[in-house]
């Protein structure tokens, strides 16, 4: 069914113009309204305004009968005529110049008048008299009836003068209104012109910055400041892009230089190289570069999760204090004991390889820098399952926290990467909070201690605990 093509004019205006079409038909109809209102309001007010007056003759000159003071010529003021009718309907009594054959109201019109005192018009022509008439009658105590009549030709004329003003005024003042409405949609509608150049501007640009905020305390006011939010957030986006490339680019020279110089002395000098141990320094080097594009590649994986993009592997409940006391059992060789505290059984949503991975890096960690011993605790807090893993190495300045868990982080502590078997590129603890996000949890670290630089480091995990997960049951410690 083709589109009517009212419809399709209609949603090809602009804003401005639909806004100020639909105010003025709105207010087209309201002064319609309001002129009719005036105008009939008027015409029953001077229609009311002209029966009082005969109304008031009629009864002056029926009192006058009354008190048998009636005289031959009625005396009436300037502008009303009067009849006096017998009980029979005959005119016993005119006022100057009115009718004295032919009453203005036959007998029953008049009674029912002066019954029910509404007044009734008349063509005056027929009665030798001008234009139109308001014609009302008032009985008096003897039976008489008394017919007076008014013209109503003064109040007819200041109702043409009111009719003639309000068609010319109406245009008048509606297109006066239009124009104000248009203004006013226009003044309205001014800030989201400027959002919009400066939207254009960041497209043409590419660079994120802040729109123009009105002043007014408005919907487009809260609308500049939500996208001058998300604007924000994208800058620090491309920030944190820019970052990593320039980290990654960093962390990818320095075992590829090794390659390429151990690989150039090896062609230039064949004779003379132990071809073995350049085997295995460049295998070194090639296995860094794995890890590194590895950690990447499962950081990628999670932001995806995280932005709720993409699944990453499974779903199902994992017991983590099973898994914790697993992780620790691989780790009976460390240069210093590992010890699991978990003795409940504690479900939580995730993948069990990610999450794996998140212990082994939590617990690489910890025994690089423990000085005596690694404890891993699970616990159950309310609806959230709570990894620990704490080591009682050297400490971390409080001014740090909030760095360690950024990608490729140096730290100037004693803690900080201090050679490539040491502290690898700067990933693990980034993937521990990447991995706890991208299952609705978060990691921190804690101090294990007091003191300007803390003794020993709490690395804290909390995890949402689906419901029914079990809190309770005998399970020993693993070392």
């Amino acid at each position: 069914m083709a589109e009517p093509r009212v419809g399709r004019w209609w949603r090809r205006r602009g804003l401005r113009a639909r806004v100020t079409l639909t105010a003025a038909a709105g207010l087209l109809v309201a002064i319609v309204a309001a002129d009719l209102l005036l105008f009939y309001t008027l015409r029953a007010a001077l229609t009311r305004s002209v029966d009082d007056s005969a109304r008031q003759g009629a009864t002056e000159v029926a009192a006058l009968i009354d008190a048998n003071r009636l005289p031959a010529l009625v005396p009436v003021a300037p502008g009303i005529t009067v009849q006096v009718l017998d009980p029979a309907g005959r005119i016993t009594n005119v006022s100057p110049g009115a009718d004295r054959l032919d009453p203005l109201l036959a007998l029953s019109a008049a009674a029912a008048s002066a019954h029910t005192g509404q007044a009734v018009t008349l063509n005056g022509p027929q009665f030798d008299m001008p234009s139109l008439l308001r014609v009302v009658a008032v009985g008096a105590d003897n039976g008489d009836l008394v017919i007076a009549a008014v013209p109503y030709s003064s109040a007819g004329d200041s109702l043409s003068v009111v009719a003639k003003a309000l068609v010319v005024g109406t245009p008048l003042l509606f297109i006066l209104f239009t124009g104000a409405i248009w203004l006013a949609v226009g003044s309205t509608l001014r800030p989201i012109a400027l959002l919009r150049r400066g939207a254009a501007d960041v497209t043409a640009t590419g660079v994120p910055r802040d729109l123009p905020v009105p002043d007014s305390r408005d919907e487009v006011r809260s609308l500049a400041l939500t996208l001058n939010d998300m604007l924000s957030q994208l800058a620090a986006a491309q920030q944190r892009q820019r970052d990593l490339v320039s980290d990654t680019a960093h962390e990818l020279r320095s075992p590829i230089a090794s390659i390429r110089a151990q690989l150039e002395v090896a062609l230039d000098h064949p004779s003379g190289q132990d071809w073995e141990s350049t085997g295995r320094d460049v295998h070194a080097d090639v296995l860094r570069l794995a890890r590194l594009a590895e950690d990447l590649l499962l950081l990628a994986r999670l932001d995806e999760q995280t932005l709720g993009t993409r699944s990453l592997g499974s779903s199902a409940p994992v017991d983590l204090a099973e898994l914790a006391r697993s992780a620790a059992g691989r780790y009976a060789g460390a240069r210093v004991p590992v010890t699991a505290a978990a003795p409940a059984p504690c479900l939580v949503a995730g993948d069990r390889d990610s999450l794996d991975r998140l212990l082994v890096n939590l617990l690489d960690n910890a025994v690089r820098y423990a000085k005596s011993q690694v404890t891993v605790t699970v616990c159950r807090e309310g609806e959230w399952a709570v990894l620990t893993v704490a080591d009682d190495g050297p400490g971390i300045a409080p001014a740090d926290v909030a760095r360690a868990f950024d990608r490729f982080a140096r730290l100037d502590t004693a803690r900080n990467r201090d050679g490539d078997d040491a502290g690898g590129a700067g990933l693990g603890l980034a993937i521990v909070r990447a991995t706890a996000r991208a299952c609705g949890g978060d990691a921190r670290l804690e101090p294990a201690g007091p003191g300007p630089l803390w003794p020993g480091i709490s690395a804290v995990v909390r995890l949402p605990a689906p419901d029914g997960s079990p809190t309770s049951g005998p399970r020993g410690a693993v070392r």
